[in-house]
């Protein structure tokens, strides 16, 4: 029986017919997202490839729930993302979901220690002594457990990125968002830490979209989808649909 709300054959992510267009002064809105259809089974680890400008990261935001479709509805955990208001989606998101981005996004003023044990802070209710062990442990599976004090100027690309993934996964989300998260580092550096990312996906059981121009990393996954002109589709069909 379904209810009201209720995700389509639930999973963890499931998007349907999910449309967007960023407003533009001159020419009206510009389509982004043209009709995406998109679920992604707990466990499961989906790469999603594209040319640049072709939608791959606004579908991130909109699974993330930091932006909102123009139409289409998005499930996380078979809550319905447009039926939440922004403090509601902010909650859900802080609890079950994990992103790392392309640009490490670590708070300059926080140590490493510090940046992992925030989406502790933001989305438990876990005392400061349980949130800096658990901050600690995911450090030291990151090979980190030396840096817990630094700065992340004081780290490395690489260095910085593993603290991402860290971050991203201390709060044991359902759902980690990754976009281009080798994009940054050079190849030996991105190898170690896109293996880390499978490691750790594969311990922890959650699932796993992953944004990625690298048809070699992509291939390393569950499913490869491809994003052309606003459309997610098989790469080797190039037609809508998940």
């Amino acid at each position: 029986m379904s209810y009201p709300g209720e995700a389509p054959g639930g999973g963890v992510l499931v998007m349907q017919d999910v449309r967007f267009a960023y407003p533009e002064a001159a020419t009206g809105d510009a389509p982004v997202l043209r009709g995406v259809d998109l679920k992604l089974a707990a466990g499961e680890r989906v790469a999603i490839v594209g040319e640049s400008g072709s939608g791959k990261s606004t579908l991130l935001h909109l699974a993330a729930g930091l932006e909102s479709p123009d139409s289409g509805r998005v499930w996380l955990e078979g809550r319905d993302l447009g039926r939440l208001d922004e403090v509601a989606r902010t909650r859900l998101r802080r609890a079950r979901v994990g992103i790392v981005f392309q640009s490490f996004h670590l708070i300059p003023t926080l140590t490493a220690l510090e940046n992992v044990a925030l989406p502790l802070e933001l989305a438990t209710d876990l005392g400061l002594a349980e949130r800096t062990r658990r901050a600690h442990e995911w450090l030291a599976a990151a090979g980190l457990a030396d840096k817990a004090g630094r700065d992340p100027e004081q780290l490395s690309g690489g260095e910085q990125q593993r603290v991402a993934l860290a971050r991203a996964l201390v709060h044991g989300p359902a759902l980690i968002l990754a976009d281009e998260p080798t994009g940054n580092l050079d190849s030996q550096t991105g190898e170690a830490v896109f293996e880390l990312l499978l490691e750790q996906v594969r311990a922890t059981g959650c699932a796993l979209l992953l944004v990625t121009h690298s048809a070699e990393l992509a291939g390393r996954l569950d499913r490869v989808l491809t994003m052309r002109d606003g459309c997610l589709g098989f790469p080797d069909m190039g037609v809508p649909g998940a």
